[in-house]
């Protein structure tokens, strides 16, 4: 009987602990598809691949916008559409209550789009900040983006995993097109290397075929021609490793041809 008992309870505990786990997991898609004002956003999430990547989280916070509004979104580039739909899911979780609990009703809430790397500027941040008329409003934390995308009302909340809120407008850092992209400049040296270096070759060397047209060469040079050492220290002297090696193949050769001769 004890043996029994003991076996329920394991039983019902990993019952208990599975439904709690279960609990837990939530589908943005299908929360938001509850609510058809919401079509397009959700739909910018699942072509973005970014409802996978809010689902997989434990603590999430999303800002959405209603189909009016999430047409800005929609006249962006592909890649610009992900970025500004990534800064509006906050890696934590926020509602009206927590949100009036912040301290001097401001703050910087980190946003999905910081942890890609792109951000810049502080364009990975959303404002939060508590007007004068107790309106909630938020804002890309940018220099000089606007604060104007106020809390409408709560679509969804499961404390503490899931809140989705609609804001008024949609949140754009004025940058954020250009967050990410490299110049249009030819690339520099790879780390390590250095542009001034020039490299060494032995093509001149190699290119004589025979002592005869070595010997040419040598008899058809200027009497006044600066001997092959200073020649080659004067186009680089920063690479005198490289030159010298050029130089003896030279003298050698040279010397090569005079004992034939």
């Amino acid at each position: 009987m004890a043996c029994l008992r003991a076996t329920t309870a394991a039983l019902l505990l990993t019952l208990a602990s599975s439904a709690a786990a279960t609990a837990t997991k939530f589908n943005i898609t299908e929360v938001l598809n509850e609510s058809p004002e919401f079509l397009t956003f959700n739909s910018l999430l699942s072509k973005t691949n970014l409802a996978e990547e809010i689902n997989k989280r434990q603590t999430i916070t999303v800002l959405v916008v209603d189909n009016s509004a999430a047409s800005g979104i929609m006249s962006l580039p592909t890649d610009t559409q992900k970025k500004v739909l990534a800064v509006h899911v906050i890696l934590d979780y926020y509602d009206p209550m927590k949100l009036e609990t912040i301290e001097k009703g401001t703050a910087l809430l980190t946003s999905l789009f910081q942890t890609t790397g792109a951000a810049t500027d502080r364009m990975g941040f959303v404002n939060y900040t508590r007007s004068a008329d107790d309106q909630m409003v938020f804002g890309s934390a940018e220099p000089g983006a606007p604060l104007s995308s106020q809390l409408v009302k709560v679509v969804a909340c499961r404390p503490y995993n899931l809140s989705v809120m609609q804001v008024r407008a949609a949140i754009i850092p004025p940058s954020i097109s250009s967050s990410g992209t490299g110049s249009s400049a030819a690339p520099g040296p790879a780390y390590g290397s250095s542009s001034n270096v020039s490299v060494p070759t032995i093509t001149e060397a190699e290119t004589l075929e025979s002592s005869d047209e070595a010997s040419a060469l040598d008899d058809d040079a200027p009497a006044s021609s600066p001997p092959v050492h200073s020649a080659d220290a004067a186009a680089g002297a920063h690479t005198s490793a490289g030159n010298t090696v050029v130089v003896r193949t030279r003298v050698w050769l040279m010397g090569l041809v005079m004992l034939m001769v």
